[in-house]
């Protein structure tokens, strides 16, 4: 215990003097979360802005309520200049230029994003067929109650920290344990402690404790930020982040165990580290969500360990699931952990 003890301190000393392991572990990540909540904390989804050349009826004559649905999905301004509005559309500049003469509206609309025109369509398509509806005095043989699943206050923010958060976490365990384990063996300190009267569980355990105590100040750091600049909002389940904190420090571990036991110097171990964790985090769902992916790249981001990290957090973060959510990542996590780890052990070597 006292080896145990005064490995812990040393390492932790090591840590906290070197600006260079913390500004990658703590204050990079953050850079990130700053970047995104900056931008998306008071978005939750665009709105397309929309120009009303002249008169348009099937917009000027809608009752209020559902005007007010509308603007929540576009926006609208009025203009004179018809040749003008159209140049604004084809530069990007707005989505859509509207005018009705008679019974016939006409949308003008750019292909360039198929996915906001889509969007114009069907808005102007559901306008025209409540206008025609209304038109004719016929009761609506079939009606359409809609209701968001979700909070109505989640925002942007929600859906960011935890994927931004696992990646921190994957990122200061993997690059700590990979570059630490070159440089030791390079400097020939691993040599001094095989023939110090220290066992080598302790060696083991000092890393890993003061691996988790960083992922821990990690997560508090992230999300002190993240709830008091940037609007997040947790949900009652959100102390499983620490559990699923450990069980991801141990597996990025692992990972960067395997790194440093194969690379022979630290800028090989730093790009090796590069070249795991990076990818993987675009992989995983940590800058963007994977929804809309295709369905190769949902499969190669179910191998991916980050990937049950960042779902589990978002789970328990913003969704509100419980224990029983996270089984599946834990289980995940550990068997990575275990893998990983036996095969660093039978390509670890003591000295270069």
């Amino acid at each position: 215990m006292t080896a145990l003890r005064a490995l812990t301190a040393a390492m932790a000393k090591a840590f906290v003097r070197d600006r260079m392991t913390i500004f990658w572990s703590v204050v990079f990540p953050l850079m990130f979360l700053a970047l995104f909540g900056g931008l998306f904390s008071d978005r939750s989804s665009p709105r397309l802005d929309v120009v009303a050349v002249g008169s348009v009826a099937v917009l000027d004559q809608l009752p209020a309520d559902a005007r007010a649905q509308l603007d929540q999905s576009i926006s609208v301004t009025t203009s004179d200049d018809l040749g003008g509005s159209l140049a604004r559309v084809r530069s990007g500049a707005v989505a859509a230029v509207v005018t009705q003469d008679g019974g016939t509206v006409d949308v003008h609309y750019s292909r360039a994003d198929q996915v906001r025109a889509a969007q114009l369509l069907a808005t102007f398509s559901g306008l025209v067929d409540a206008t025609n509806l209304a038109a004719s005095g016929a009761p609506p043989a079939v009606s359409l109650h809609t209701a968001q699943v979700e909070d109505t206050s989640l925002r942007t923010i929600q859906f960011v920290t935890p994927g931004l958060l696992g990646w921190a976490v994957a990122m200061s365990a993997t690059f700590g344990s990979a570059v630490n384990l070159v440089a030791w063996r390079t400097n020939g300190l691993l040599r001094r402690m095989r023939l110090a009267p220290v066992s080598t569980s302790s060696v083991v355990l000092a890393r890993v404790g003061v691996s988790l105590a960083v992922a821990f100040g990690q997560v508090v750091i992230f999300l002190a930020v993240a709830v008091a600049f940037f609007g997040l909002k947790l949900t009652g389940w959100w102390p499983m982040v620490f559990p699923l904190t450990l069980v991801g420090t141990l597996a990025f571990l692992s990972i960067g165990l395997l790194a440093g036991s194969v690379a022979k110097t630290e800028e090989a171990a730093v790009g090796l580290a590069n070249v795991i964790v990076l990818p993987m985090a675009f992989l995983s769902g940590s800058f963007f969500s994977l929804a809309g992916a295709p369905g190769w790249l949902q499969a190669v981001s179910r191998v991916l360990p980050l990937r049950y990290l960042n779902e589990a957090m978002l789970d328990t973060m913003v969704r509100g699931k419980g224990p029983s959510s996270v089984l599946v990542p834990v289980l995940v996590l550990l068997a990575f952990t275990a893998v990983l780890t036996a095969a660093s052990a039978r390509l670890f070597r003591w000295e270069p």
